[in-house]
């Protein structure tokens, strides 16, 4: 079995690699395949077990299948094999339990622990989250504050442990120094060292841990294999990495990242039990709970988490699954609030609370912050994907220096700003506090006399933050967008509130504000704030029901559910309007992982045919079947990870489906019993020629009727007579492979697909195979005729004026670097005008110089064209992404 940091469980059934000898293989160029087994579903239903060993076999095969990286699991078979798995288990507990007088004990003991395995499991892995977000959240908070100043009293304290007490700051809080611009020159340091360090971890140890991982992780769960994303090694970068991209004040949240890492500790623990690291089922299970607690730990909302899975992440979430997405993130808000990381009571710091009613006139401006967040949402998802293109075309080979680039811009431009300056979390438990009731005033927030001012800092904040997450997320270190976008949106809500509080004030006799009461404030900024909050995620991600619960578990007030949902449900009518999808939606299509959202309706018109594969490598049974270096070279020069077995390759008269881990299986089994096996030696993938004596992959001697042990391929000989060996594949063949007709509506075929998830539907005609279709060919033809109605998200990302617009922006970066470059003396004489002879050190060749000027420079762009964007086709890994190549 593979380790905790290798395996890893993901998306919808056709997976980037096919799985009859249909469409080309979508995953590296591996020769050992672990695909699903084919166990008979036939056998199963007829109890049909063997007294052979089976379970060997079956350890042997599940060695080398470990399911191909980047291919789908077939979700039909892992079930065929986990009830085989089941049946083994239970036939060997009752021979024993037969034996002694404590049988009945012994019997109640283990069905007990059986029963309550997963409980045990539920709450060590929300334990552990619950503790690794108390860690996140006491670093984040004194890395963030140790870029403007220090503790004089105890150098670990952040400035609010410092000042305990103090509403105004203390003396004990020191700055750096006692001149403005050099404080400013240190922020900007501290800030490109974190950032530096985050992204040198990411690169240097765990690849997998840059970004947000949430889209990853909802392909994961349907199916799809990335080995080493849930790895113990991801989750302790990321748990290192993420305070250090936090602190330096890069337009990043952690509630992405915080799914991620919840998730790889569920499958670190998980795999130390044999029943989850077995059954890819239950990993699943396991897996969305982990999400749900992610959540729930970030947002101090345990029932927004188990929502959010719900809502977001799981295509399969039975009751089953809810009761131990609650549990998790029940026990892992508990082991939070047990630690108390703010020392407050709360669970996160912009966790508030409103003793104020609204009004109803105040739904026109709400759903204008409703408004705003679809707007948002639509505009950011956008510009970002454009972003995310150029970084694949331009920047992959350097991707420390952008984050540096990042990380000092960002704090150039934030410094100056009072709401930018400081942590996002910070800044909207700021914006959302009412300004009543003895709350500390931030620089004068709640003061008329400021008011303009105020409205024009929380928009230029807003303007500029917005820029920032279009260019920041995505970049190389751990990356959310949930807390920038909630931050934008509290930024944008506040000024509206305060804008609203003045046109009260200037009217307070109007009959607009006839609802309002005389002696209590009729209008509460923080309120907007909050409801542009909870606007820009809706709009950011798509979501709904998630956002309203986990607004109110934030803020405890009922009185204000009815507005969050009319914000929320504004803003959802708008982004569906404006797109398809929220981020994490557009980022699956942008990466080309095959997954079918459970969400969306297909009227397609075609029957399965139109998308069906016609060439087919198939496995004949007549004619004496196979040779072995006949099937040695199919498994060599293809990447199929099935192929259907038939009568004979004229007729194709289908007869089962055979896995290539078997067949791989079957040949190394065979050639480690027998020593050696000839080239001419016959592979038979029917029932095998009578006669002769059988030598069992056991090392016994058997008889012709069972020469074939369960689940396992034996090899015959006719003893010292003829010489003649042959191998029986016969018992690996899946007699009852899933079939469709060919006149079948494509759109069945996918509802077949979501339901449930095989890897690939043979297509059949009156017992004749006329081919197979995968999840990736219906994602073809979908993504085909959405961009012939026009209704994709192709033709905003590429594009000849797009293309040309991000040649003429590297050609001017290009020449930035090399005036720069110039200005420092490190490059001879000034930048060309034209072409590029730019002396820029990817993060590979740090310490190599490009002395060939235009011969270089050219050769430069000529990698950064090769972009592989995602799409509908072969899954190769390029050194830290999954980049997809286009099928024509």
């Amino acid at each position: 079995m593979t380790s905790p940091n290798h395996t890893m469980y993901g998306s919808h059934g056709g997976a980037s690699s096919t799985g009859a000898g249909g469409a080309p293989g979508a995953g590296p160029t591996h020769r050992q395949s672990r695909v699903s087994m084919a166990v008979s579903t036939r056998s199963l239903e007829s109890g049909e077990l063997r007294s052979e060993a089976p379970e060997q076999h079956l350890e042997e095969i599940e060695a080398i299948r470990r399911y191909e990286d980047f291919t789908t699991i077939d979700w039909v078979q892992d079930a065929a094999r986990a009830q085989l798995r089941r049946r083994i288990r239970q036939q060997r507990k009752n021979g024993f339990w037969v034996r002694g007088r404590a049988a009945v004990w012994r019997r109640k003991l283990a069905e007990s622990y059986d029963a309550g395995q997963a409980w045990i499991v539920v709450s060590l892995i929300g334990t552990c989250i619950g503790l690794n977000a108390a860690f996140l959240n006491i670093v984040t908070e004194w890395l963030s504050d140790i870029k403007q100043g220090h503790c004089t009293t105890a150098f670990y304290l952040n400035e609010n442990f410092c000042c305990w007490g103090s509403e105004h700051g203390c003396d004990e809080w020191k700055t750096w120094t006692s001149f403005g611009l050099l404080n400013y020159i240190i922020y900007i340091l501290f800030s490109v060292l974190l950032a530096f360090t985050s992204a040198f971890l990411v690169k240097s140890f765990a690849p997998y841990a840059a970004g947000s991982g949430i889209s990853e992780i909802k392909c994961i769960i349907a199916g799809f294999i990335m080995k080493g994303f849930l790895g113990w090694q991801t989750l302790l970068i990321k748990s290192i990495g993420l305070p250090l991209a936090i602190a330096s004040g890069l337009s990043v949240g952690k509630e992405g990242p915080s799914v991620h890492y919840a998730v790889c500790t569920g499958n670190v623990i998980s795999r130390f039990f044999g029943k989850y690291r077995k059954n890819a089922a239950k990993m699943r299970e396991i897996l969305s709970a982990c999400a749900a607690a992610g959540v729930a730990v970030a947002f101090g909302s345990p029932i927004g988490g188990v929502i959010f899975s719900l809502e977001e992440m799981a295509p399969h979430f039975p009751l089953k699954t809810m009761w131990r997405s609650y549990f998790c993130a029940l026990v892992a808000t508990a082991v939070l609030a047990a630690m108390n990381p703010f020392r407050t009571g709360q669970l996160v710091m912009f966790q508030v609370s409103y003793d104020r009613d609204w009004h109803f006139f105040e739904v026109v401006f709400f759903i204008l912050l409703g408004v705003f967040g679809g707007l948002y949402g639509e505009f950011v998802i956008k510009w970002n994907l454009r972003a995310q293109a150029f970084r694949k075309k331009y920047l992959k080979q350097y991707a420390i220096a952008e984050v540096l680039v990042l990380a000092m811009l960002t704090a150039a431009i934030c410094y100056p700003n009072m709401f930018l300056r400081i942590d996002m979390t910070e800044t909207m438990e700021i914006v959302f506090r009412e300004c009543e009731g003895g709350v500390a005033d931030y620089n004068g927030l709640c003061e008329p006399k400021n008011r303009w001012r105020m409205v024009f800092s929380l928009l230029t904040a807003c303007v500029i933050r917005l820029f920032l997450v279009i260019i920041s997320y995505g970049c190389k270190v751990p990356a959310g967008i949930f807390v920038p976008s909630m931050a934008i949106g509290a930024t944008f809500g506040r000024a509206v509130g305060i804008l609203v509080q003045a046109l009260h004030e200037a009217m307070p006799d109007s009959r607009f504000f006839a609802a309002c009461q005389p002696d209590v404030p009729c209008i509460t900024p923080g309120t907007y704030a909050f409801l542009g909050a909870a606007a820009a995620l809706s709009g950011i991600m798509h979501i709904t029901v998630a956002v309203v619960v986990i607004m109110f578990e934030l803020t405890g007030a009922l009185t204000y559910i009815l507005p969050t949902m009319i914000v929320v449900g504004v803003t959802k009518s708008v982004s569906e309007r404006l797109g398809k999808g929220g981020i994490a939606d557009r980022m699956i299509w942008f990466n080309g992982f095959p997954y079918l959202d459970t969400k969306e309706e297909h009227t397609f018109g075609v029957p399965v045919s139109h998308v069906m594969i016609t060439e087919l490598t198939v496995l004949p049974c007549a004619n004496g079947g196979l040779e072995l270096h006949e099937v040695e070279r199919i498994l060599k020069t293809t990447k199929f990870q099935g192929f259907p077995v038939v009568q004979d390759r004229e007729g194709k008269m289908l007869l089962g489906y055979l896995g290539r881990t078997e067949m791989l299986y079957g040949i190394e089994r065979a050639k480690r019993e027998r020593g050696s096996i000839r080239p001419t030696t016959k592979c038979y993938f029917g029932p095998p020629p009578e006669g002769g004596e059988g030598v069992g992959l056991g090392g016994g001697i058997t008889q012709p009727a069972a020469a074939v042990l369960s689940g396992a391929a034996a090899v015959q000989g006719s003893g010292s007579g003829s010489g003649q060996q042959i191998i029986d594949f016969s018992r690996f063949v899946d007699p009852t492979p899933l079939t469709v007709h060919p006149s079948l509506p494509l759109e069945t075929v996918m509802e077949i697909f979501k339901k449930l998830g095989p890897r690939v539907v043979l297509v059949e005609y009156r017992g004749k195979l006329c081919g197979c279709v995968t999840i990736k060919d219906c994602l073809a033809y979908q993504a085909k005729a959405e961009n012939r109605e026009n209704k994709g998200v192709e033709e905003y990302i590429y594009g000849i004026k797009i293309e040309e617009g991000q040649e003429r922006l590297w050609e001017w970066i290009v020449w930035c670097v090399e005036w720069v470059g110039w200005r420092l003396g490190v490059r001879r004489g000034p930048p060309s005008s034209r072409e590029s002879s730019i002396i820029m050190f990817s993060d590979e060749e740090d310490e190599e110089r490009n002395e060939e000027g235009d011969e270089n420079g050219s050769g430069a762009r000529r990698n950064a064209s090769g972009m592989g964007v995602a799409r509908m086709g072969t899954v190769e890994e390029s050194e830290n992404e999954v980049e997809l190549e286009v099928r024509r």
